[in-house]
């Protein structure tokens, strides 16, 4: 009896581990939900969205340019942000405010990204800590979930003119 109890116990712990291993997979390589907070996405993302982000772009290098990501925080690994793509290595990007008299322009570096949040006023990105290493990048948000009026694939940026071609 004993050891019949003993051989389903360790049995249950086996297709923990196995079940446990295969959503640790499943989240880390495919994707996963994530609920947004904080008003540096507005109007494309509001506080309490939750949207859904896929994982596989991040590693096959198939992030773009106006894509939102989900990224490991600069100033604070133990938070992600939320912010979209300006630009991707090489690419010359403006690194002032919106609302500088005089405009100035840097290169993005090798391995590396350029965030912004579309509520330009309102969100400390790579204008503050400059360039993002593309390792920090966690997955991209493809689909909002919740609210389900607003259900359905991301809208463009509303900075598009901050896009450069250069």
């Amino acid at each position: 009896m004993l050891r019949n109890a003993l051989g389903k116990a360790f049995r249950f712990l086996g297709y923990t581990v196995q079940y446990g291993c295969i959503a640790h997979c499943a989240f880390e390589y495919l994707g996963g939900i994530v609920v947004c907070s904080g008003p540096s996405m507005e109007p494309t993302i509001q506080n309490s969205d939750i949207v859904f982000s896929e994982n596989l772009s991040r590693h096959f290098y198939c992030i773009r340019k106006g894509d939102i990501v989900i990224v490991k925080s600069p100033n604070d690994p133990k938070s992600n942000i939320c912010k979209r793509v300006i630009g991707l290595e090489g690419d010359k990007v403006c690194t002032s405010n919106p609302s500088d008299f005089l405009k100035s322009h840097s290169y993005v570096p090798k391995g590396h990204v350029w965030l912004e949040g579309d509520n330009l006023r309102n969100s400390t990105d790579s204008r503050c800590y400059g360039p993002v290493p593309y390792g920090l990048i966690r997955g991209r948000i493809c689909l909002k979930i919740w609210p389900l009026n607003d259900f359905g694939f991301l809208r463009a940026s509303p900075n598009g003119h901050r896009f450069l071609d250069d």
